[in-house]
């Protein structure tokens, strides 16, 4: 690990039967935690981190095999939650703010539904919404996709876009988290912190635009019943390109989630 009295820290943080890739700006502004997609690395946050400047302490880790932290017997949903309190604890913070995409953005409604009285607010990029692939036809899909997918995997790991796992555990992954998406709306019904969402409204890999629109429009039931949650915007980019075309309206979520947060505590 490397670090200094006033620069960033960057090392490994031990957890279960791995090490997780962290990275820290240190910085004396707010903490904000970076959850990434399900295959991603810490990479695509930033240009967010570099839009919101020196003003907010930066955080963002690799999760379990992804990027340069270490492979695990267990890549469950469950154990990425888990990893989240081993940062929390290895870098001090006691309340952040989340920023997830995707998969990460169910990692942070998670954790912060369970953790009401520590977690500062969250900032959905484009997932947590009650929406997914279940049952045999919805598995059928997802197994074939990535088998379709397994030369191009390699390929895309030193581009922090896949997984140090095979076609099989990408597509168990995909699985499980199509299965907590169409289960959050009663996760989502709990939450009590300040919870913003940057929606894109484009296709995306493995669903088509009315796919996606159907699934984006799966939160209003949700945004009618809890008043905490709010859509902060929807761009024009889609699922895999919004942290790098649109990390403006992202950075503006985030701005408007820690002022929420404080106008709540006044």
């Amino acid at each position: 690990m490397t670090s200094s009295p006033t620069s960033a820290w960057s090392g490994m943080v031990p957890v279960d039967d791995t090490a997780l890739a962290v990275t820290d700006s240190r910085g004396t502004g707010r903490p904000l935690v970076y959850l990434n997609g399900s295959y991603a690395d810490h990479r695509p946050w930033r240009p967010l981190i570099g839009e919101l400047g020196t003003g907010w302490r930066h955080i963002t880790f690799d999760e379990r095999a992804r990027g340069r932290s270490k492979r695990s017997a267990d890549y469950s949903f469950e154990a990425c939650v888990r990893d989240i309190d081993a940062v929390l604890e290895a870098t001090g913070v006691e309340r952040p703010l989340l920023v997830g995409w995707s998969y990460g953005a169910a990692l942070a409604v998670h954790w912060a539904e369970r953790h009401p009285d520590r977690v500062l607010g969250v900032v959905c990029v484009d997932g947590a919404v009650p929406y997914g692939l279940t049952g045999e036809e919805g598995q059928v899909r997802i197994r074939r996709l990535f088998r379709r997918m397994r030369w191009l995997l390699p390929l895309l790991r030193p581009l922090g876009m896949a997984a140090r796992m095979t076609a099989d555990q990408h597509a168990e992954i995909n699985i499980e988290a199509n299965e907590i998406n169409a289960s959050i709306a009663p996760v989502l019904d709990r939450v009590r912190c300040p919870v913003r969402y940057v929606l894109a409204t484009g296709a995306s890999l493995g669903g088509g635009q009315e796919e996606m629109e159907r699934m984006r429009a799966s939160l209003d039931p949700v945004l009618a019943r809890n008043a905490h949650l709010e859509v902060s915007a929807k761009v024009a980019s889609n699922h895999s390109h919004i942290l790098r075309k649109d990390f403006r309206a992202i950075a503006e979520a985030v701005r408007e989630t820690a002022a929420a947060h404080d106008h709540r505590a006044r």
